[in-house]
């Protein structure tokens, strides 16, 4: 009996007839991808499409039992290759374990299946006036799992920080199969180690995770405020929007644009958006700023001045619908490059006073390998993204090359090689230089005790 024969037969005839296990070559070719562009080589051996706790255990007891890797995956969405199906691996997908199991406004937590969509959580949850606050970009395809294995963050991480924040509890199957529990329904608790923060971001080399329990927040009171402000060049708008920060407000959403991705946007929107908005089309990077809460009004007056100060031209939305208007030049960055090429798209953080040293870095960066290096960040909290434009299929050597200077020099400005999109496959080559080679290797040693036999999403993170 080979482990396709084992599995069948503990999946069960139902499942087997749902299509939960297929060999189907095209699915299976299309799970050796996700978001980044990067395709892995070979062909997995199988897709598990999970709608039940009990089909990711039969999955992983099979794996165990022949030793055949196990790639956990969600919706695909990642920028990292940390879920893509590699060469003889089972895929095992928990896309379709997509319950919302309970919500409780008196408790402002809710019950999840891995699978459920990020936005569609928060469309069940408008009603009770709640909100679950990570908002990665892909909030709307991506899954509250992935969220979780990638410690996602999005633009309101700097108010409400990245998805750690808002986990209390998971459930999780171990490599061998066991089913376990770890944190609680409390806000507080400090029962033992903290294994569900150590589950958060462990992008699938330590467990499949099959259910969360998720702090909500209250929906903010309000209209929010927002601000936009168009600077002459990259590094004043990075200083002005650590200034803001440094002025101890906090605002829900501080993005901002440097000029290669202004010009793109411009490009992609049409130039009088941004007249329209500013009354110029002239300028090298956009800021832009959103206060909710009961303060927004007082805040956002306290930033537009600081903003100004700083050499900023401001534009204060008059409402929501405008508001909403200034958001869409940040939104409409990642449809705007699409059209300028092949992007991989990268993801460092460096702390917030150091932002102008990291954009200046880019800029040179970018010079040297005569590469376009189109970046926004999350200015809030320091994280930046810059895009790679190149053309051809897979990313040349000088791109490599050019995002290796670039992750060193996040490093060594204080910073880290990934805010929030994970180490998967593509940043693994650095993970040992930013983490040291003692704490490289008490990791490598954590994650054996979980997986002795290395099995679950082996050549991701730690090789």
């Amino acid at each position: 009996m080979d482990v396709l024969d084992w599995l069948t037969a503990a999946l069960g005839d139902e499942a087997i007839a749902a299509g939960v296990l297929t060999t189907d070559p095209v699915l299976l070719d299309a799970v050796r991808t996700d978001r980044s562009g990067w395709i892995a080589d070979g062909a997995p051996l199988a897709l598990v499409n999970a709608t039940r706790v009990e089909h990711v255990q039969a999955t992983l007891r099979a794996a165990s039992e022949f030793r055949i890797p196990v790639v956990p995956r969600g919706a695909g969405t990642g920028l990292a290759g940390g879920a893509n199906g590699t060469d003889g691996a089972i895929v095992l997908s928990v896309a379709g374990m997509d319950r919302i199991v309970e919500i409780s406004a008196e408790d402002q937590l809710a019950v999840v299946e891995p699978g459920v969509v990020n936005s569609d959580l928060n469309d069940a949850l408008e009603p009770y006036g709640l909100f679950f606050a990570p908002d990665p970009a892909s909030r709307a395809i991506s899954t509250i799992g992935g969220n979780i294995a990638t410690n996602a963050g999005g633009l309101l991480c700097a108010k409400y920080g990245v998805t750690r924040e808002a986990v209390l509890a998971l459930d999780v199957v171990l490599a061998d199969g066991r089913l376990i529990r770890t944190g609680h329904r409390t806000v507080k608790g400090v029962t033992g180690f903290d294994l569900t923060a150590l589950f958060v971001g462990s992008e699938g080399t330590l467990g499949v995770i099959v259910g969360a329990t998720v702090r909500l927040l209250p929906i903010p009171a309000g209209e929010p405020r927002t601000l936009g402000a168009i600077f002459p060049d990259v590094r004043t708008a990075a200083a002005a929007a650590a200034r803001v920060s440094a002025a101890r407000l906090r605002p829900a959403v501080m993005e901002l644009i440097d000029g290669p991705a202004l010009e793109r946007i411009s490009a992609y929107l049409g130039e009088q958006t941004i007249a329209d908005a500013f009354g110029t089309t002239g300028g090298g990077s956009f800021l832009l700023v959103q206060f909710d809460g009961p303060s927004a009004g007082a805040d956002a007056m306290a930033a537009g001045a600081l903003i100004a100060e700083s050499g900023g031209t401001v534009s204060v939305a008059a409402d929501t619908a405008e508001g909403e208007r200034l958001l869409a030049i940040r939104r409409a960055f990642h449809p705007a490059l699409a059209g300028s090429g092949e992007v991989l798209i990268e993801d460092i953080a460096v702390p917030r006073s150091r932002m102008p040293e990291m954009f200046a870095a880019i800029e040179s960066i970018s010079q040297r390998y005569g590469i376009p290096i189109p970046t926004v960040a999350h200015a809030g909290d320091g994280n930046l993204h810059p895009n790679f434009v190149y053309e051809g299929e897979e990313a040349p050597a000088a791109v490599w090359e050019a995002a290796g200077d670039l992750f060193r020099t996040a490093v060594e400005l204080g910073g880290t090689l990934t805010g929030e999109h994970g180490v998967g496959v593509l940043k693994r080559r650095w993970l040992a230089d930013e983490l040291g080679p003692d704490s490289y290797e008490l990791q490598v040693k954590l994650k054996s005790v979980f997986d002795p036999l290395g099995i679950l999403n082996p050549g991701k993170v730690f090789g």
